[in-house]
């Protein structure tokens, strides 16, 4: 696969996203609220394929001060994809519609009660984001070519567990589940693999 931002892209993308037997079994897990997250491909400096990631504000109530995708709880009514095309809006100024939309993962199960809906989404254009101060202190552009690497992710475990524990490298750290998980689907989806990661466990500290 070719990691430039062009149409030809969108359209494999889209593609591999269609075929993509999205795990789903129509029941709504017990206790748990929905959720979603964008994964916005955009345009990196270079022309080469991204993925918008965010360090969340030290200001915020909950998970304060980690990565994740752009996303929150879905409102009474929404669908997973209109939530999450509204949250990158609110998050980082970037506006896209339906028709945007290229595919749905699997949802993600949380340990602190959501379940994540991933939405893969295409951005034509190199709009100039406008990260919201309250929610986002900073915003990453992760190259498509990066997470295809072979060694971009690796597994551990914890004593809490005896499920494992992904982790995705980036700037010198680690990301972790649930946003660890997505991102691996999206590489395996890429790379025309079905890959599940509902099992694949959070850190401790994420689990509040």
């Amino acid at each position: 696969m070719s990691h430039l931002h062009n149409d030809a892209l969108r359209i494999e993308i889209a593609a591999r996203c269609r075929d993509f037997p999205r795990h789903d079994d129509g029941l709504e897990p017990q206790g748990l609220k929905r959720a979603a997250v964008a994964i916005a491909v955009v345009a990196g400096a270079d022309g080469a394929a991204s993925f918008l990631l965010t360090f969340r504000a030290a200001s915020l109530r909950a998970h304060s001060n980690q990565w994740a995708l752009p996303g929150g709880r879905c409102d009474a009514g929404e669908t997973a994809p209109e939530t999450a095309l509204r949250e990158l809006h609110e998050e980082l100024g970037l506006k896209l519609d339906a028709a945007d939309v290229l595919g749905m993962l699997d949802d993600y199960p949380t340990r602190s009660g959501y379940l994540i809906t991933p939405v893969v989404a295409w951005a034509a254009s190199a709009e100039r984001l406008a990260p919201n101060p309250a929610e986002v202190a900073s915003v990453h552009h992760i190259a498509l070519a990066d997470i295809a690497q072979h060694d971009a992710f690796d597994f551990t475990r914890i004593p809490e567990s005896d499920r494992r524990v992904v982790r995705f490298r980036h700037a010198g750290d680690y990301i972790h589940a649930p946003t660890a998980a997505l991102i691996y689907q999206f590489r395996e989806v890429l790379a025309g693999r079905v890959t599940r990661v509902a099992d694949l466990e959070q850190p401790v500290f994420a689990w509040k």
